[in-house]
């Protein structure tokens, strides 16, 4: 499948740096890849492309009608670069789980990555606390989940 991208990639970059562009070649192109692509964001770029690349290939067609087909060979160009371009880096992976101090953390809105002052937790609960308690519209669960935080928070210090 990744080659068949590759392959479509080079012909749609052929046509594009092509002096004249050659709209029957690409209408045969964005005809291929709407019938036979699996992808569905390059499926719909090539059907939406279709119809303007075919009026782009008759004799009679201006100039207007020429841009128009070569924005939308653009999309369909772009589409397939985003497919065929290698990710590097985290993108993609899987996040780790956070530890249960790094979810208590996080229910405080505290930073995950330093050493914490018994102020600086106890700023963070009044803070969370005015949204989930329940006189002030939160549920008696997420408060009691909050003062637990804060509990496990400040014994650890």
């Amino acid at each position: 499948m990744n080659t068949q991208f590759n392959e479509w990639r080079q012909a749609i970059d052929r046509v594009w740096s092509a002096v004249e562009i050659d709209w029957r070649e690409a209408g045969r192109l964005a005809a291929e890849i709407a019938g036979t692509s699996d992808d569905d964001t390059l499926r719909q770029a090539a059907s939406q492309a279709l119809p303007i690349l075919r009026s782009a290939s008759h004799v009679s067609a201006d100039r207007t009608t020429r841009e128009a087909a070569r924005r939308r060979l653009g999309i369909l160009r772009d589409t397939l670069h985003d497919l065929t371009t290698p990710r590097f880096g985290r993108r993609g992976t899987v996040a780790k789980p956070l530890t249960q101090d790094e979810c208590y953390r996080q229910m405080l809105g505290l930073p995950l990555d330093r050493r914490l002052a018994g102020a600086e937790i106890h700023q963070a609960y009044k803070r969370a606390a005015k949204t989930v308690h329940p006189d002030a519209g939160g549920s008696a669960q997420a408060f009691l989940q909050l003062t637990a935080a804060r509990d496990a928070l400040m014994k650890q210090r």
